[in-house]
C-alpha cells in the first residue's frame, strides 16, 4: 500500500469511528449534563462539600467557584510535588523544584500539561497518580462546565442564573470522564499499555547489558489524558513511548479518543438549543479546518523537501517507524487542532510548513474542534463575532440564537478573542527580543529559532502543552512566565465567556424575523470559516512570515 493510500485508510477509520458516536454521545452529554436528577454519588459528593445542588448562580458567583477550586488545584498539586520525596510511592524522586513545580502545577489545572521535566524521572507515581491524573479529570470537567453554562445564556431568558459550577463539575467527572476514560483504559491495556506499581525494572538486554525499564499506572493515566485533551505524558516521549502507545492500532485509538468529544458536543449543543441545524452548522465548520490541517500537514510531511526525505519516501526525522510519516501528520494536526498536545513525533521536526500548520492549530484558538468544552465555547464566542459582521454588512442589529448583540456582548467577545494573541505577543517577544533571554532559551538560530518561541507561548497562550523540543523552557524566567501565560491565556476567557452567558441569560429571547440572519445554512458555515481563519490570520501572519514561512523559502 502507497504511503497517499495508508494516509486516507487512517483518516477514514478516525472518521468513521467519530461519525459513529456523534449523535449517541452528543445526546447522552446533553442529557448528563442537564438532568433533572441527582446520582446517589453525586448527592454524597454534595453533602460532603455542603453544596446545594438545586441551587443556580448568578454568572459572578458561577466565575468565583470556578477560580477558586482552580486556586485550590493549584496550590494542592504544588504542595504534593514540593514534599514528593515523603511520599510513599515516590520511588526515591526528590521534592520538584519551586519553579517547575509553580509551572506544572499552572500546567495541569489549566488543562495545558505543558511538561518542562522529564515524568519518569522527576515525578513518584502517587504524584502521577494523585495529582496529575486528578487534575487531568478536573480541568477537563471544568471546560465543559463553561460550555454547558454558555450554552444556557442562549436557552434561559429574563434571569441571572446560569446554572451550578459545583453541580456541572461534579456531573462532567461522574457521568462522562470517569465512565468514558476507564472503558478507554481497558481497551489501551488490550493493546498493550502499561499499567503497574513495579517502579524501575533492570532486565538484560541481547548485548548482555543491563537496561532500565519504568513502569507505572500509565494506561490510566493514558485514557483521561487523550479523553480530556490534556496531554501530559507519564514518560517524556509522550505518545511517542511505546509504552504508552504500542502500535499503529493503539495510536488510531488515541486520536479518536481526544478528538472524541470535542467532535460530540456540537451535537449537543444542538440538542440543548432545540435546533440541532445549529450543531450540524459548528460541526461543519470545526470539521473543515480539521480536515484542511489534516490534509495540508500530510501532504507537506509526505512530500519532505530536501534529498534525504525523498530518499527515504518522506521527511521521517524524529517520527516513529511503527507509525510513519501520515500517522505522525494525523496525531500532529489533531493534538494542536485541540487543546491536548500529546505527541507522537518530534514536532521541532516536523517540516517547516508541518510545523506552521500545527503553529496555526493553536493560533486559530484551538477551535478545530478545540478542547474538551474549550472547543465549543470558542467557537461560540468567534460565531457571536461572525453574527456581529453580518449584521454590520446589511445595517440590522444582529442576533444570535435569538439574542441580540449589543456593545456589552461585542466588547466581551473582542476582549475574549484578543486575550490569546496578546498573551503569544508579548510572551514571544520578549524572549526573542531580551539577548539574555534568548540566548537561554532557543536552541537553534534564524527563522526556526523565531517559530520555538512563538510555538511555546502559542502552546502555552492556547492551554495546548506541546513543544518544539529545541526549546529550553527549565530556566526558572520561563517556568515562571510561561506558567502566567497558561492562567491568564485559561482563565481571562473563561471570565469573559461566562459574563457573555449571564448577558445572554438576561436578554428576552426574540423570535427571528424576516431581517435575521439564518446561521444553519451553508452561508453562514463559510462565514464563520473566513472569521476563525481571517481574524487568526491578521494577528499572527507577520509573525509567521518571519518564522515557519520564511523557513521553508529558504
Amino acid at each position: 500500500m502507497s504511503a497517499g493510500a495508508a494516509a486516507v485508510g487512517q483518516v477514514a477509520i478516525v472518521v468513521a469511528v467519530l461519525a459513529a458516536v456523534h449523535v449517541p454521545l452528543g445526546d447522552y452529554l446533553a442529557r448528563a449534563l442537564e438532568s433533572c436528577r441527582h446520582l446517589r454519588v453525586e448527592r454524597w459528593v454534595y453533602r460532603l462539600c455542603g453544596i446545594d445542588p438545586d441551587a443556580d448562580q448568578r454568572w459572578g458567583v458561577y466565575a468565583r467557584s470556578l477560580l477558586a477550586f482552580s486556586g485550590v488545584g493549584v496550590l494542592v498539586l504544588y504542595g504534593l510535588q514540593r514534599v514528593q520525596a515523603h511520599l510513599p510511592l515516590s520511588l526515591g524522586m526528590s521534592a520538584v523544584n519551586p519553579a517547575t513545580a509553580w509551572n506544572t502545577a499552572a500546567s495541569f489545572v489549566t488543562n495545558t500539561n505543558w511538561q518542562s521535566y522529564s515524568g519518569e524521572q522527576t515525578m513518584g507515581q502517587l504524584v502521577q497518580m494523585a495529582g496529575l491524573a486528578v487534575q487531568n479529570f478536573l480541568s477537563a470537567a471544568v471546560g465543559l462546565a463553561v460550555a454547558v453554562a454558555l450554552v444556557r445564556g442562549f436557552t434561559r431568558s429574563r434571569t441571572n442564573r446560569i446554572g451550578s459550577f459545583w453541580v456541572d463539575v461534579v456531573r462532567s467527572v461522574v457521568r462522562v470522564l470517569l465512565p468514558l476514560a476507564v472503558l478507554a483504559a481497558v481497551v489501551l491495556l488490550a493493546g498493550g499499555v502499561v499499567q503497574n506499581l513495579t517502579g524501575v525494572h533492570d532486565v538484560t538486554t541481547l548485548a548482555a547489558g543491563t537496561q532500565h525499564l519504568v513502569g507505572g499506572p500509565v494506561a490510566s493515566q493514558e485514557a483521561i489524558k487523550e479523553l480530556g485533551t490534556n496531554g501530559g505524558g507519564y514518560f517524556n516521549a509522550n505518545s511517542a513511548h511505546p509504552f504508552e502507545n504500542p502500535s499503529a492500532w493503539t495510536d488510531l485509538v488515541e486520536i479518536v479518543l481526544l478528538l472524541m468529544i470535542p467532535f460530540s458536543l456540537p451535537r449537543t449543543f444542538g440538542t440543548l438549543v432545540h435546533d440541532r441545524r445549529q450543531g450540524a452548522a459548528i460541526l461543519a465548520v470545526m470539521g473543515t479546518l480539521w480536515g484542511a490541517a489534516v490534509a495540508v500537514t500530510t501532504w507537506v510531511e509526505l512530500r519532505g523537501p530536501g534529498a534525504v526525505p525523498a530518499l527515504a519516501g518522506a521527511a521521517m526525522e524524529g517520527k516513529e517507524v511503527r507509525f510513519g510519516p501520515a500517522a505522525s501528520a494525523l496525531f500532529a494536526a489533531s493534538t494542536t487542532g485541540t487543546s491536548t498536545g500529546a505527541v507522537n513525533a518530534a514536532h521541532d521536526s516536523l517540516t517547516a510548513l508541518g510545523g506552521g500548520v500545527a503553529m496555526m492549530n493553536m493560533m486559530l484558538g484551538e477551535v478545530s474542534p478545540g478542547g474538551v468544552g474549550t472547543g465549543l465555547y470558542g467557537m461560540l464566542v468567534v460565531a457571536v463575532l461572525a453574527v456581529f459582521l453580518a449584521g454590520l454588512m446589511v445595517g440590522r442589529t444582529p442576533e444570535y440564537l435569538g439574542k441580540k448583540v449589543g456593545r456589552r456582548e461585542v466588547t466581551l467577545v473582542a476582549l475574549s478573542i484578543l486575550t490569546m494573541p496578546a498573551i503569544v505577543l508579548v510572551g514571544g517577544a520578549l524572549t526573542a527580543g531580551v539577548p539574555a533571554l534568548r540566548a537561554a532559551a532557543i536552541g537553534t538560530g534564524g527563522p526556526h529559532g523565531l517559530s520555538e518561541v512563538l510555538y511555546a507561548y502559542a502552546s502555552a497562550g492556547n492551554n495546548n502543552g506541546s513543544a518544539f523540543g529545541a526549546f529550553t523552557a527549565s530556566s526558572t524566567y520561563q517556568e515562571v512566565a510561561l506558567g502566567i501565560a497558561m492562567l491568564l491565556g485559561r482563565f481571562v476567557p473563561i471570565v469573559l465567556t461566562l459574563a457573555l452567558a449571564g448577558s445572554f441569560a438576561a436578554q428576552r429571547t426574540v423570535p427571528p424575523g424576516a431581517g435575521t440572519l439564518p446561521t444553519h445554512t451553508p452561508v453562514f458555515v463559510g462565514l464563520l470559516v473566513g472569521v476563525v481563519v481571517i481574524v487568526a490570520g491578521l494577528t499572527f501572519f507577520p509573525a509567521l512570515a518571519l518564522a515557519p514561512f520564511a523557513e521553508a523559502l529558504s
